[in-house]
Order: C-alpha cells, then sequence, then structure tokens
C-alpha cells in the first residue's frame, strides 16, 4: 500500500469526483440512457419520457453539465442537451490506463 493513501487527490484526477458522483445516480443514468447518438433532447422532451418532475430533470441535466457528461445549447428559446462521448470516453480511459498500468 502506498503511504500517501490520506494525501490529496492528484490533480490529473480531480474531475472524476465529479463525473463519478454523476454516473452514480440511477435517474442521471437513465437520462443517459435515453439519448440516441448525435441527438439533442430538450427538458421537456426528457421529462415526457421519464417519471420525473421537468425541475427535477432539470436538476440532473445541470449537475451532468458540471461534470462534463453533457453540453448544453441554446436553439431559439429552449436550451438542447447532447450527450459530450468524446469527453466521457477520454475521461474513463484515463481510469483505464491507470489501472492497466497497475495490475
Amino acid at each position: 500500500m502506498k503511504n500517501d493513501y490520506a494525501s490529496r487527490i492528484p490533480a490529473a484526477w480531480l474531475h472524476l469526483s465529479r463525473l463519478f458522483a454523476a454516473l452514480g445516480d440511477e435517474e442521471r443514468q437513465r437520462i443517459l440512457l435515453s439519448f440516441e447518438p448525435g441527438e439533442q433532447l430538450n427538458v421537456t422532451q426528457i421529462a415526457q419520457a421519464s417519471t420525473l418532475s421537468r425541475p427535477t430533470v432539470s436538476h440532473h441535466l445541470k449537475l451532468l453539465c458540471e461534470a462534463g457528461v453533457l453540453e448544453r445549447a441554446r436553439h431559439g428559446r429552449e436550451i438542447h442537451f447532447r450527450l459530450r462521448a468524446a469527453s466521457l470516453i477520454e475521461h474513463l480511459q484515463s481510469v483505464i490506463d491507470y489501472l492497466e498500468a497497475h495490475r
């Protein structure tokens, strides 16, 4: 075991705690799984497909955006959300690379 277990998390990993917290919630996982490849959805579309209220969906979308999982873009009066698949793959790949190096 490394002696520095209690020391701070490396800067390269700080963003991952927010990512894992966002992905750890089942409702947020359901939201992510509702996106087809390349699809953009607004809050109303996501809320209609779920059992959650619109404000609750908005809260989950905010957390997913803050974690870098989704991005938002304004289209007229609506905000559409899109999966940031490449970014998510990159973050998860950094975890895989770490684990591969420590086999």
